[in-house]
């Protein structure tokens, strides 16, 4: 299912600093994870990826760094605290706006645990 191009603004952000809670990441790392975790829901191209990496760094959420000691030069990007307090605030606003939709039958009312997968994969 591909998400419109609001809720992508407002998800893909928080989704991007979740995976790099985690611990650093290159951009294309980023790409594939956002593909494979969320099977492909929040699937986003590098073309996409990149402004929004940019922006976070400009916003002191993440920060980067320049690792030229494979066959070329990667960017890695990491959370700062100023990320993780974003993230933190993120979490609880979407975990509210989850509540609220499940209080409407717009979600389910047992959401899988986290970490789960469709066909226990």
């Amino acid at each position: 299912m591909k998400i419109e191009r609001e809720l992508m603004r407002g998800a893909g952000p928080t989704a991007v600093l979740q995976l790099l809670s985690a611990g650093e990441k290159y951009g294309y790392e980023l790409v594939e994870a956002l593909s494979r975790q969320t099977e492909g829901v929040l699937a986003m191209g590098q073309s996409t990826l990149y402004p929004m990496l940019y922006n976070l760094e400009a916003k002191k959420l993440v920060k980067s760094r320049i690792d030229k000691t494979g066959p070329r030069p990667r960017r890695y990007y990491r959370l700062t605290r100023k990320g993780e307090r974003k993230l933190a605030t993120d979490t609880k606003q979407w975990q509210a706006v989850f509540a609220a939709m499940r209080s409407l039958g717009i979600a389910p009312q047992n959401p899988a645990p986290q970490g789960a997968t469709a066909g226990g994969a």
